[in-house]
Formats: structure tokens, sequence, C-alpha cells
């Protein structure tokens, strides 16, 4: 069953859509893999992602149009996760972006895996793990 079973995406809601959209772009290297406006449901979602969703697994961005407080992130939600080839310089960069970095690049308590944890504009945690 599981070979016809896939993850195809995480949906995160958002306060500022176009500084969102920015930060995973821009600073992460995802694209815009396409939007859409919902004039009934008054929200716009934004798939973004670094290959095609149909074969990968992509992140929907979901702005609701009018609410104006942000999102209480809540103690149930962990992190995005993002493979990038090199961390340190990847945060080097971010930096420079003025985007906090409170786990700065270093490997994982007992272990080898070298990652740091960033925010994306809405405070959420990204967690950089070095793939290269």
């Amino acid at each position: 069953m599981s070979d016809s079973f896939r993850l195809m995406h995480t949906m995160i809601r958002v306060k500022d859509q176009d500084k969102v959209i920015d930060f995973y772009t821009r600073l992460l290297g995802m694209k815009v893999l396409r939007q859409s406006d919902n004039e009934a449901g008054k929200y716009t979602n934004t798939f973004l992602g670094y290959g095609d969703e149909y074969a990968n697994t992509v992140l929907e961005l979901t702005y609701n149009w009018g609410h104006e407080e942000p999102y209480e992130l809540g103690r149930a939600y962990g992190h995005v996760a993002i493979g990038v080839p090199d961390v340190a310089a990847t945060c080097e960069s971010l930096a420079r972006e003025g985007v906090p970095i409170p786990r700065p690049a270093g490997p994982v308590k007992g272990g080898t895996t070298v990652i740091a944890f960033v925010e994306d504009p809405d405070g959420r945690s990204v967690e950089l793990i070095q793939t290269g």
C-alpha cells in the first residue's frame, strides 16, 4: 500500500504573504510553482518548492485575507527542514539579510550532522541540514 502513498505538501498560514514568499524563494532558493486566489473562501494559496509538485513534496502557504494579527505557532509545530550544501555559508548569507538565527551552524548534539535553525518572517523555525 505505501508504494501508492506519498507526502504531497505541508501547509502553513502566513501573515505577510509577500515577505514569506521572498524568504523561501530569494533567500532559500525555492520557486513559486503556482498561486491561486479563492474569492469565496477569501484566501490565497501559493505552492513553493525545489521541483515539480507532482514528483516532490512542496510547501503550501495560505494567506487568509483580512487576517491582521500574527498566528500563534503553538507548541505542537516543530519546523520545516531544508537540505543545503553548506549550512555555515547559508547562515552567513541569511544573517546579512537580517534573518534571525537562533541556533547557529554546528553539529547536532551527540552527532556529526551539521545543522542550524533560522526563522522565517512569521517566526517559524526552519532547520537547515548540511547535505554536501
